[in-house]
C-alpha cells in the first residue's frame, strides 16, 4: 500500500500562532525586510529574500547580525549553475549555501538566483555546501517559495551576543521571529484547517446545476473552490477534476497550455456525466505562482523545455501539494473518485492523501503550434498519458 501523507501534528491551540507567524514572515520578505529565524538547537538567524539584496540591506545583515552571511538555494539552481560557473557542485540536500570567498556586490548576488540575468562568464567564488535540512538556511528558502519570490535568501547566523533572548533582541530592531518549523509545516497545516467560509448556486454554461464552494484556511490564506455539478449518485465513484489556477489560459484563453481548454472541458463532462466535481486549486504555475511561470515562460522562449525552465529559477518540476484537495474532498464526504487527468503522478500523490481513485478517465486536446513542445514535454518528461 502506499505511504498516505500525513499534516504535521500540532495542538489545535498551536495552529492559529503557527499559521500566522509565517503569513507575517511572508509580508516581511515581499516588503524586502529582514526576518528573524529560530530552529532546533538554538541556531537563530538573520534572512532576507535574494530579490531584496541591496548595498544598504546587506550593510544591516551584516552589522546586525554580527557575522558573515551565506546565499541559500534550492541544490536545483545550484546544479543549474554548476553546469557553468565554477566551483559550484551539485548537492544531495535540498538546499545549499553558497559563502561569497571574496567580496561580492548585491546585484551580483541578486543575479545568481536569478537565471534571466546575465552572470559573467568568470562568476564569483563560493564555497559550497549543504543546508542541514531543517535549520535556518532551508526553512529560509521554504519562506521565499510560501512567498512565491525566487527560491533563494541571504541568510546570516547571528553571533551578537545580545541576541541571547532573541524575541526580546530582535524587538528592539523591529525584527519580526518567526520558528523554522513553522515553516516547515505551513502547507501541512493549512491544508488541515481548510473550512468551508461560502457557497451559491452559479449556473455554467455546459453545467447549469451547479454550485460554488469556497474554502478558506484558519489564517485567511488563499481560497480553494469547489464546483460541484449536479446531485449525489447512489455511492458510485464521483467523476472528478483536480485543476490548478492558470490566469493565462483559464482567463486569458493563452495558447501557450491547455489549461483554458481542460477546465471548460471538465465542467462539460461532468455536466454531461449528472454529478460530480472540480476543484479549482491556488496553486498557479504548478505551485510557483504568477510572477514565478512568467519568468518561466520567458526562459522557454529563450529554448529551455518546460521543466528546464522550472529547474533554472530553482525549483522542481512539480511544486503542487494535494492535501488541500484531499481535505476538500473529505469535506465534501466524496471518498472515491475517477479522475479526469492525463497525469498519473496525480493519481498516485491523491492516493497518497488517502482519497481513493478508481479510475483514470483520459483528458486530452489536440495541440496547437504554440504549445507543442509544451505537451510533448509533459508527456516524454513528466509521463503525461496521451
Amino acid at each position: 500500500m502506499p505511504h498516505r501523507y500525513q499534516t504535521a501534528p500540532m495542538p489545535a491551540s498551536r495552529e492559529p500562532a503557527s499559521l500566522l507567524s509565517v503569513d507575517r514572515a511572508v509580508a516581511e520578505l515581499r516588503r524586502g525586510r529582514m526576518v528573524a529565524f529560530r530552529a532546533a538547537g538554538g541556531e537563530a538567524a538573520l534572512v532576507l529574500a535574494s530579490e531584496a539584496a541591496t548595498p544598504e540591506a546587506l550593510e544591516r545583515l551584516g552589522k546586525l547580525s554580527g557575522g558573515d552571511f551565506v546565499l541559500a538555494i534550492t541544490a536545483r539552481r545550484a546544479e543549474v549553475l554548476g553546469q557553468n560557473t565554477r566551483n559550484m557542485a551539485t548537492s544531495e540536500a535540498n538546499v545549499v549555501t553558497l559563502a561569497p570567498q571574496a567580496e561580492v556586490s548585491a546585484e551580483v548576488l541578486r543575479d545568481v538566483a536569478d537565471p534571466l540575468a546575465k552572470l559573467p562568464a568568470e562568476g564569483p567564488d563560493f564555497a559550497v555546501a549543504d543546508a542541514a535540512r531543517y535549520g535556518c538556511a532551508s526553512a529560509a528558502v521554504g519562506l521565499a517559495k510560501v512567498a512565491r519570490l525566487l527560491p533563494a535568501a541571504l541568510c546570516a547566523v547571528i553571533v551578537d551576543p545580545e541576541a541571547d533572548d532573541l524575541d526580546a533582541w530582535a524587538v528592539r530592531h523591529d525584527l519580526f521571529v518567526v520558528d523554522a518549523g513553522d515553516v516547515f509545516q505551513y502547507e501541512y497545516t493549512t491544508a488541515r484547517t481548510l473550512k468551508i467560509v461560502s457557497e451559491a448556486r452559479v449556473p455554467l454554461d455546459g453545467a447549469e446545476n451547479s454550485r460554488i464552494i469556497a474554502f478558506r484556511p484558519n489564517d485567511g490564506g488563499l481560497e480553494h473552490l469547489a464546483v460541484l455539478i449536479g446531485d449525489p449518485g447512489p455511492g458510485k465513484p464521483v467523476l472528478t477534476r483536480l485543476h490548478s489556477e492558470c490566469f493565462t489560459g483559464d482567463l486569458l484563453g493563452s495558447l501557450r497550455c491547455d489549461c483554458g481548454e481542460q477546465l471548460r472541458a471538465a465542467i462539460a463532462a461532468i455536466g454531461a456525466e449528472g454529478y460530480g466535481a472540480l476543484l479549482y486549486l491556488a496553486q498557479e504555475g504548478r505551485g510557483i505562482g504568477l510572477v514565478n511561470k512568467l519568468r518561466a515562460y520567458e526562459l522557454q522562449d529563450q529554448g529551455f523545455d518546460t521543466i528546464e525552465a522550472n529547474e533554472q529559477l530553482g525549483f522542481d518540476a512539480d511544486e503542487r501539494v494535494y492535501l488541500p484537495a484531499a481535505q476538500m474532498l473529505r469535506s465534501l464526504n466524496i471518498e472515491s473518485v475517477r479522475l479526469l487527468t492525463n497525469n498519473p503522478d496525480k493519481v498516485e500523490a491523491l492516493q497518497r492523501c488517502g482519497v481513493d481513485v478508481a479510475e483514470r478517465v483520459p483528458h486530452r486536446f489536440p495541440s496547437n503550434r504554440h504549445n507543442e513542445t509544451y505537451l510533448r514535454t509533459k508527456q516524454t518528461r513528466s509521463g503525461h498519458l496521451f
